[in-house]
């Protein structure tokens, strides 16, 4: 991978967590949709109805691009040894009524990279633009009464509430979700 020109946060000693704005995408596409296709292949749909394909994975990459450019979309990547292992995203709110507001979205680990503090390290990251853009309230969402849920709750999450039926899998089976939500002006008081 080519050493794009971003901003670097602190990770675990062998992680580095970069921004990746619009003109560096292309720099880390090909591993972000190698660990995108994997996970939502193996069970974290991340959005997509398993299995995907590369092609419709790097699309989705691509499609952030008008985001990534307006600045409305914070794209990070963890990385060890210049090869991306995951990635989190922010989408900042354009609302006048809730300039206090984001979303994380997409966090993802390589399955290969688990268990090593990088989905924690990614989350801290983000909170940490969301402070600089003046966001303390983020929210997420994410299947019910599995790991991510428990993941989430361990950094601070509360659950705002519970939709059934949100999402459906390849069979047709439904899904629950949760969201979720910190409000970090509240964590550091």
């Amino acid at each position: 991978m080519t050493q794009p020109q971003e901003t670097s946060y602190a990770g675990s000693t062998s992680t580095t967590i970069r921004r990746i704005r619009a003109r560096d995408l292309k720099h880390v596409i090909t591993d972000l949709t190698d660990v995108f296709v994997d996970t939502v292949n193996n069970g974290s749909p991340l959005g997509f109805m398993p299995p995907i394909t590369r092609e419709v994975a790097r699309d989705f990459w691509i499609s952030l691009l008008p985001e990534l450019e307006a600045g409305s979309r914070i794209l990070l990547v963890a990385c060890i040894e210049d090869r991306v292992v995951g990635s989190g995203q922010l989408a900042l709110s354009q609302r006048s009524n809730s300039p206090h507001r984001a979303e994380l979205q997409r966090l993802f680990v390589s399955r290969a990279a688990r268990g090593q503090g990088i989905g924690a390290s990614l989350v801290m990251a983000l909170h940490q633009i969301a402070r600089q853009h003046g966001r303390t309230l983020i929210s997420l969402s994410t299947r019910h009464n599995e790991p991510a849920e428990d993941f989430y709750k361990a950094l601070g999450y509360k659950v705002a509430g519970v939709i059934p039926g949100w999402t459906i899998g390849p069979s047709g089976e439904q899904y629950d979700h949760v969201t979720l939500y910190q409000d970090l002006a509240e964590r550091e008081a």
